[in-house]
């Protein structure tokens, strides 16, 4: 065997170790007692400590001072690219610090629930407080004398930086302020969706919408979770919802979200499997594929139509007078708490206020305790109402508990990929609204399976959207979008 059959070999072991890991997060927040959460916390850190030993092993780095990129072709190189940064990442971080990051991000995951569902920030403050204190350690680690941020942006989008994030955010912010503006002062109040709607039918047509988008039931399961996530890769991808009775629209298009996800990874070309490149290549690219399945093929004029008259087949009644009248509710524009039920105009405002905080917190400029009150201090500011239980605030996303700083900048570059995809996707399936209109989405998911979905790791984050585009990834799009959309839904 040559140096890279040794070292490709030694890496699909990683690999499928790292998939156990993911799943032991699933069972956790879906299936696992909630008297066991120490015991998972234990096994999550010695998991951890296995993983990172394989990932700094001496012979990684003989196998890697023995490879020559250039002898090897596209997919080698790329292999070895996804290799190497994981390499030159793990071995800056002493074994001690990423076991013990792992079990203290299982332990604060349960609190953080528990806090939640109590709405009790001083139930949670103790457990971030470790958090963040082991993620400033990571991110020094990391850094090697650069910026804090930059370090854990990293892990999610590759190449990415905060002070390109945070300029991309001042071009955006003015535009969608203004067209908020120009839709809460039309004097056109969408009434929400009403009525009752069981649980059983929730999940009935959840399948069903799943299965539309191409979910691969065979290789997947639908779950529900406190917050809903996608997990896995290759021929097990699993995803969740929630569901609340009074209000449908949650579960479905969390559901189309986690789907979007899902299918990227079920659709990634099945030689990667077991390899880097047998996952999304970025978080940002990832969430252009459920931010896109969820809104501009989900919650279009055309695919409303055809759930409006499905959900009166399950339920008796959509919650709404007519379609148009059901098109309205589910595109409503309201300055609500909640991120993942946030509108399309107010979405990218939530991950903007997220991304200032968890930034000035790693950089030190915040501290735990200060959190909730910066984040009700900037919540009224941006959306002009108070925060009225810590739920509804600081403690709504999972994030910060299980260590995902870096991540939230990433759904809004998910938006943004997904406005150049579907400027791309409008002339490359013409007949896409009448498709959807029957409940169909072959032709869209298909262009998305062949152009994003099917490389998997192979292409770099933005390269990838370039490919599938014809042109360089910028915001124009989304906030073209966005403009003609709401523009025309309340005649501004």
């Amino acid at each position: 065997m040559t140096a890279y059959d040794e070292l490709m070999a030694y890496q699909r072991e990683t690999e499928a170790l790292a998939e156990i890991a993911g799943r032991l997060g699933w069972d956790q927040e879906t299936m696992m007692p909630r008297g066991a959460a120490a015991q998972r916390a234990e096994e999550m850190g010695a998991l951890e400590t296995v993983l990172h030993a394989r990932r700094t092993d001496a012979r990684m780095g003989d196998w890697l001072a023995a490879i020559d990129d250039a002898a090897l072709d596209a997919v080698g190189q790329a292999n070895m690219r996804h290799i190497r940064r994981s390499y030159a990442r793990a071995t800056r971080l002493p074994e001690t610090l990423s076991a013990e990051l792992a079990r203290v991000t299982s332990r604060a995951q349960g609190i953080w629930a528990e806090a939640r569902q109590a709405d009790d920030v001083a139930h949670f403050l103790p457990m971030l407080r470790e958090v963040v204190r082991l993620k400033r350690e990571e991110a020094a680690a990391l850094a090697d004398g650069g910026d804090l941020y930059d370090a854990l942006l990293d892990d999610y989008e590759p190449g990415a930086t905060g002070g390109e994030i945070a300029a991309m955010f001042d071009r955006m912010r003015d535009r969608l302020v203004m067209l908020r503006e120009r839709v809460m002062g039309a004097g056109r109040a969408p009434a929400a969706l009403s009525g009752h709607f069981p649980e059983a039918g929730q999940m009935k047509l959840s399948h069903e919408i799943a299965e539309r988008f191409g979910y691969d039931w065979r290789h997947g399961r639908l779950d529900k979770s406190v917050h809903p996530f996608t997990s896995g890769s290759g021929t097990d991808v699993r995803i969740t919802t929630r569901v609340d009775e009074g209000e449908p629209l949650g579960c479905f298009y969390s559901t189309i979200h986690e789907v979007g996800h899902a299918c990227y990874e079920q659709n990634i070309a099945p030689a990667y499997h077991g390899t880097p490149l047998g996952h999304g290549v970025s978080m940002g690219v990832h969430e252009s594929q459920s931010r896109i399945y969820e809104n501009q093929l989900g919650r279009s004029r055309a695919f409303t139509g055809f759930l409006f008259d499905r959900m009166r087949d399950v339920f008796g009644s959509a919650g709404a007078a007519d379609a148009d009248a059901f098109y309205a509710a589910v595109n409503r524009v309201h300055a609500g708490f909640i991120r993942t039920e946030a509108d399309e105009v107010h979405y990218n405002l939530h991950v903007m206020l997220r991304f200032d905080l968890e930034r000035q917190l790693i950089e030190g400029a915040l501290e735990v305790d200060d959190l909730e009150s910066a984040w009700n201090e900037r919540f009224e500011h941006d959306f002009g109402v108070a925060v009225d239980r810590p739920s509804n605030g600081v403690l709504q996303d999972v994030h910060w508990s299980v260590g995902l700083f870096g991540y939230f900048p990433t759904y809004s570059l998910g938006n943004v990929y997904a406005g150049c995809l579907n400027l791309a996707l409008q002339a490359a399936v013409p007949d896409l609204e009448a498709e959807l209109a029957k409940g169909h989405t072959q032709g869209a998911t298909a262009w998305l399976r062949e152009n994003v979905q099917g490389h998997g790791g192979l292409y770099r984050p933005a390269e990838v959207i370039e490919r599938a585009c014809g042109f360089a990834p910028n915001e124009g799009p989304l906030l073209d979008y966005l403009d003609a959309k709401f523009g025309a839904l309340y005649g501004v």
